[in-house]
């Protein structure tokens, strides 16, 4: 305690302190200013003799959560490295009005030994009645937060009903307009187009696939993936059934669906009829009814891999050591397969030597692509300009308009060709670039894979022999693995996928072994 006679503290010992200013839009609106925030901190400040280091500025944000605020972040970096000692707000709800990120704060606050005051509560955390008042009112202003929450969900039902905005964004193929949700002249014709794919293909991922090969895109410029037509397939508003009130948040930032008695559904505008909608909507359950589930993980390495001369896949049955082929009874021991599959992995990954030179050449074959894309881009700027100047020759009347077609015809041809050359050169410069590169590292990290193959787990050499084999075929005393080679580089250049062909005088590989 202060004795009666000890003078106050230099200068140079006064408490540092911050002034923490957030103020809402809807209290700036009613003329809460932020300024009138901080000339009161300062006032107080200056009263404790304290010294004002920083202002917090946080102004038309929510208090719902603003721990990760840059100026929330900064405040607590102050506090950490000692730059403050304390912090000065009008009110708790001004802090933030989650009880637990109130508490977070507090926390961080009593380690560090700084003080939170709180104007209009008078709370100092420096004392133990300072910190149950705190969680007191920490726990008020969530209180409210989650009564002004019910009260705005209490609403939904009630706007839904009347054909109101309930917030959020227009579901895809819509629009808010005069407060009403109509079909969007853009967006509908797309999602008309899914249900019409789908009823067709019955293939969400087809569908996704055809949408984005003719160019179409989500509202967020995103590509449709299989998810999102579900989605927008299943959702009935497409059909004129609006859906609302029927999720709620659960309060870790996901969503989950309400009891299907609160739900409530209003007519709007549609965008399929409704047959169309019923008809995509049951092959999607019929789908899900018949939908197999996930089979068993092989217990043999080459097991649905290995095919017979007669075209039958070969399994081991649980009472033999060897492939069979159930058809002709032809089979080959599974120890033989894996070593005459382990002894073909020899000749799969190039030498050190030919690896350097493969990636030399690669590289090569990459740089003189864009040497000759960037030489078609200055030929086409050049054309463009010899195409803006006739048309201002044109423009001014220098030349008649018959002039102008003889010569910006020729140029404007030009262009799009050169548009369209370009446009292929990049192509191919991009497939040959993601080749160069996805080979760089393959070879790089594969090149021992031979020397480590005994050590690999069952799981790894499947995941390999999944990855590199064409097919194993086994014949009657002799097999042959067919396994995807690397290109060549002039290959890469032209864009095609071939398999080389081994030493071995059958395709590939060709091996026999005692019957």
């Amino acid at each position: 305690m202060k004795k009666p006679n000890q003078q106050p503290p230099p200068d140079n010992h006064a408490k540092r302190v911050g002034i923490w200013i957030r103020v809402s839009t809807e209290d700036q609106a009613r003329g809460d200013s932020p300024q009138h925030h901080e000339t009161r901190a300062r006032q107080y400040a200056e009263l404790k003799n304290w010294q004002i280091v920083t202002v917090y500025h946080l102004e038309a944000v929510s208090g719902k959560s603003v721990v990760e605020h840059p100026e929330a972040r900064r405040m607590l970096a102050d506090i950490k490295e000692g730059r403050i000692s304390g912090l000065i707000f009008s009110k708790l709800a001004r802090l933030a009005r989650n009880t637990k990120e109130l508490l977070e704060i507090a926390e961080v606050f009593e380690r560090y030994d700084a003080d939170l005051i709180s104007l209009h509560e008078s709370i100092d955390t420096s004392s133990p009645a300072g910190r149950l008042f705190y969680t007191m009112f920490a726990a008020m202003a969530q209180w409210e937060r989650e009564e002004i929450a019910d009260r705005v969900a209490a609403t939904v039902p009630v706007r839904a009903q009347l054909g109101k905005s309930t917030g959020g964004q227009a579901p895809f193929g819509y629009q808010w307009k005069d407060n009403q949700l109509i079909p969007d002249p853009a967006e509908a014709p797309i999602r008309r187009k899914i249900f019409e794919l789908y009823k067709e293909h019955r293939r969400k991922k087809t569908v996704a696939q055809l949408l984005n090969e003719a160019g179409y895109r989500t509202r967020q410029g995103a590509k449709f993936t299989d998810s999102t037509v579900h989605r927008l397939l299943t959702d009935p508003i497409a059909k004129g059934q609006r859906r609302v009130n029927y999720t709620k948040n659960s309060g870790d930032g996901h969503w989950k669906l309400k009891p299907e008695s609160e739900w409530v559904y209003v007519n709007v505008e549609p965008v399929v009829d409704e047959e169309l909608w019923n008809v995509c909507n049951q092959i999607l359950n019929d789908q899900r009814v018949k939908r197999r589930p996930v089979g068993k993980k092989p217990a043999h390495l080459f097991a649905g891999m290995a095919v017979c001369h007669c075209g039958q896949k070969m399994y081991v049955p649980s009472n033999s050591p060897k492939y069979i082929c159930k058809k002709c009874r032809n089979k080959i021991p599974a120890d033989d397969l894996e070593a005459i599959y382990f002894e073909q992995l020899k000749a799969f990954f190039l030498s050190p030597e030919e690896t350097a030179d493969y990636l030399e050449s690669a590289d090569q074959v990459l740089k003189e692509k864009e040497e000759l894309i960037r030489a078609l881009e200055q030929e086409r700027e050049t054309a463009a300009k010899e195409m803006d100047r006739v048309y201002q020759l044109y423009i001014d009347g220098t030349i008649s308009s018959q002039g102008f077609g003889q010569r910006y015809r020729p140029l404007e041809e030009q262009v799009n060709q050169l548009d369209d050359q370009i446009a292929k050169l990049q192509g191919e410069a991009d497939c040959l670039r993601i080749s160069y590169q996805s080979s760089d590292q393959i070879l790089t990290e594969a090149r021992d894979l031979y020397s480590h193959w005994q050590d690999l787990d069952f799981d790894d050499k499947r995941h390999i022999i999944e990855n590199i084999t064409e097919s194993i075929v086994i014949g009657d005393g002799d097999i042959t693995i067919d396994l995807c080679y690397l290109p060549s580089y002039q290959d890469m250049a032209k864009g095609q996928r071939i398999v080389s062909e081994a030493a071995d005088p059958c395709p590939l590989a060709c091996r026999r072994w005692p019957r």
